[in-house]
């Protein structure tokens, strides 16, 4: 995350002056990223919009993506992302530059119009190139990326008993001979667990996990006391490489602690699925709580 929690927010019109830039963001059905800047700086300028991909921990910061800022009117810019090139799979901070050598400024969060991914507008094209702007934590304007060559988009989750039941569509592949749900235990040498898939034409398909399956991994239910998390994936034929499951194609870059689902409690131990930080579809196996 870039910087520290900023104390001196802009202010959107109609509530005082701007201190900092904001940011209206747009993602349309034809892949293209919208940034519409409000900015006083005088016609004659020429700021550019800076998205700078956040390094993984202990790794130094890469070259960002530039692109001009077109003067729209008085204190209005815009800048235009094509779908292509895609941005790298990732955070991304937003912010804007004035002069060479001026020091960037972080982009402050406006209205986000994502309606196009909501209904899969972005889901038409492979590889599958997604980006999402959202509010980070410390009030500024950041992007979510993902680029998959292959994806399974998870849709509705069903919770019952000691069972979940998932639906799925495929986007860079289709269902064939040999088509399965697979559940792999992460960890160098994790087992896999296979389940069959119901199909529903060439990309749409459901799978049921009997979390009874995983616990005869771990000798039963109170076995072991580390918690162990499974990964969902599809094989959309027999000999295919395998496409992780995963939910990309809305308007939450961070559903981890949006979407909490049930716990089914069997003997000692506590299973439900959940997203990860990536929006991964998995499974998590825990001792239950004792007391």
């Amino acid at each position: 995350m870039s910087g520290g929690t900023d104390s001196g927010a802009g202010v959107r019109p109609g509530g005082g002056p701007v201190e900092k830039p904001w940011a209206d963001a747009t993602v349309d059905e034809e892949g293209r990223f919208v940034v519409r800047v409000r900015l006083p700086l005088p016609a004659s300028a020429r700021p550019r919009l800076l998205l700078q991909p956040r390094p993984r921990k202990g790794q130094s910061e890469e070259t960002g993506r530039v692109t001009a800022l077109e003067h729209m009117g008085e204190d209005e810019w815009r800048a235009v992302l094509e779908a292509a090139p895609a941005l790298p799979e990732g955070r991304w901070d937003a912010y804007v530059l004035g002069a060479p050598g001026e020091e960037r400024t972080p982009l402050l969060p406006g209205l986000r119009d994502l309606r196009a991914l909501v209904s899969g507008g972005d889901g038409r094209r492979t590889p599958l190139a997604v980006r999402i702007p959202y509010a980070t934590k410390d009030g500024r304007l950041a992007v979510r990326a993902w680029l998959r060559t292959t994806h399974a988009e998870a849709g509705r989750i069903a919770v019952s008993g000691h069972a979940m039941t998932a639906r799925a569509r495929l986007f860079g592949a289709r269902l064939g001979e040999g088509a399965a749900a697979l559940l792999h235990r992460r960890g160098t040498d994790g087992p896999v667990r296979q389940i069959a898939l119901q199909a529903e034409g060439e990309r749409d398909l459901s799978f049921t996990v009997d979390y009874r399956e995983l616990l005869a991994e771990r000798g039963g239910p109170a076995a072991g006391a580390a918690q162990e998390i499974w990964d969902v994936y599809v094989r959309p034929e027999a000999g295919a490489s395998r496409i992780r499951v995963a939910r990309l194609l809305d308007d939450v870059a961070d559903r981890k602690a949006v979407f909490v689902y049930p716990a089914a409690t069997l003997g000692g131990v506590t299973v439900r699925p959940y997203y990860t930080v990536d929006n991964d579809l998995s499974v998590t196996v825990a001792p239950a709580p004792t007391g």
